[in-house]
């Protein structure tokens, strides 16, 4: 049997296993984030939430699935049917492709390549394509321009995303996410991760986050009030689950993110209490709640306002913390916090 492992077609049935693995914690996960996301908005605004089918209304979200699944597909008319159909499907899985590098333990990751977060950037990049697409196919000029202006924000904040990582990548001189992770190892716990010595960053980070994945405040692509829930309105059925299931998918990957570029990870934030991907799953979730709390108490910003912000604030702040870890790196001050690789080697 162990031979049979080190053939190809072993290798093969070895990696589809992992996959399959991944998959179905992100989607068991994402049963439960649509699941807690109505639960805690509920409790904001006092009220109850889903509270009825099963315990504690705990399998609403699987009564939501199964309802898009059984309902009937409906095209318009005038819609380019293949791109209609391709739309929602290649966001779901460009979405799902990214977790192939995303660590969960030690060793615990799909493709441990040293170009991780290029990749990350690569497949996240080419979601937009499938909003835009089914924006263009579905005949319509409001699904078409909420799709420009999901296009157009999602562009703007990945700018600032992009520079804001290129300060941790400078400081640990990998672009691995288990690189990263151990990099931010020490005796210190908590005070070793990279939230200290890039804590205005983090803040940045996590707002452009939220207006990556369209989340409120910054939801302004499938704003109510103007676009009537914008790229998305001429969709039914399974491809409007999928352009959900791609969304939030997207946003538990940037919880994620955020978990390994600044929290550390799997790493125990006490001293002397084991690792493990029970602390990656945690952080992930407090996240997540994050991503629920702000969307329950935050006003929806005007679009105008959104792009001001990405432009003139985030780009300019981002772009000048890239010179500052770099001057800081190179003369290694700070007793080298912001030159790990330098200690590492």
């Amino acid at each position: 049997m162990t031979d049979f492992f080190d053939t190809g077609v072993g290798i093969g049935l070895i990696m589809a296993a992992q996959g399959l693995l991944v998959i179905a914690f992100v989607m068991i996960a994402l049963l439960f984030m649509v699941y807690g996301d109505r639960k805690i908005w509920a409790a904001v605004q006092m009220r109850r939430g889903p509270n009825v089918v099963g315990p504690w209304g705990i399998l609403q979200s699987v009564a939501d699935a199964l309802k898009y699944v059984l309902k009937e597909i409906v095209i318009p008319a005038g819609a380019d049917r293949t791109v209609f159909l391709m739309a929602p499907l290649a966001s779901f899985v460009l979405a799902m492709a990214a977790w192939a590098v995303i660590p969960f333990n030690d060793t615990w990751v799909l493709a441990d390549i040293n170009v991780a977060i290029l990749f990350l950037f690569a497949v996240s990049s080419l979601e937009v394509y499938g909003v835009i697409m089914g924006g263009w196919a579905s005949n319509s000029k409001y699904p078409f321009l909420g799709s420009l202006r999901s296009a157009a924000q999602m562009i703007s904040y990945e700018v600032s995303l992009g520079l804001i990582i290129i300060g941790v990548v400078i400081t640990t001189g990998s672009l691995n996410f288990g690189d990263i992770v151990r990099a931010q190892d020490g005796n210190l716990g908590l005070f070793n991760w990279y939230w200290l010595p890039h804590f205005p960053m983090v803040f940045l980070f996590f707002i452009s986050c939220l207006a990556e994945t369209n989340r409120p405040p910054f939801d302004l692509p499938e704003a109510e009030s103007e676009l009537v829930a914008g790229y998305q309105v001429e969709y039914s059925s399974t491809p409007f689950l999928l352009f959900m299931a791609g969304e939030y998918i997207a946003i538990f990957l940037l919880c994620a993110v955020n978990s390994l570029l600044f929290f550390g990870g799997w790493l125990s934030p006490i001293p002397g209490i084991p690792d493990g991907a029970l602390w990656m799953v945690g952080k992930m979730a407090f996240f997540f709640f994050l991503f629920a709390m702000v969307k329950a108490v935050v006003p929806r910003y005007r679009y105008d306002q959104l792009m001001r912000i990405g432009w003139k604030v985030f780009l300019p702040l981002s772009l000048i913390w890239v010179v500052l870890v770099s001057f800081f790196a190179h003369f290694e001050l700070f007793g080298g916090a912001y030159a790990r690789w330098m200690i590492g080697g």
